[in-house]
């Protein structure tokens, strides 16, 4: 497994923007078979931040993942919603184990 959060500062004129084109991203990441789990999430305190929590079964997949149609749309669509630029930070299972998700 590969867990990937994806941190994201919106910038506040786009935040509807930025949700419509991630949920129709998310919609359709979560139909590869490589991808276990997509979530996005939004902070209660700042609701300018957001995390893609991205679970994959292996690091090709990731790969793979990048190259669709629906990620570079939304690549390609949010680039000047960010008012920073996005941090993914990779992570590792460890529990449960990897037998759990199967």
């Amino acid at each position: 497994m590969i867990i990937v959060h994806v941190h994201i500062h919106v910038r506040e004129d786009c935040i509807q923007a930025f949700i419509d084109a991630s949920v129709e991203n998310a919609g359709h990441s979560i139909r590869e078979p490589g991808i276990v789990r997509f979530d996005l999430i939004r902070r209660q305190d700042d609701t300018q931040r957001f995390v893609l929590v991205e679970i994959y079964r292996s690091q090709e997949d990731t790969v793979k993942h990048k190259e669709t149609a629906h990620y570079q749309k939304w690549r390609d669509t949010v680039a000047d919603m960010m008012a920073e630029p996005r941090q993914g930070i990779r992570y590792d299972n460890v529990f449960p184990g990897d037998d759990a998700w199967h």
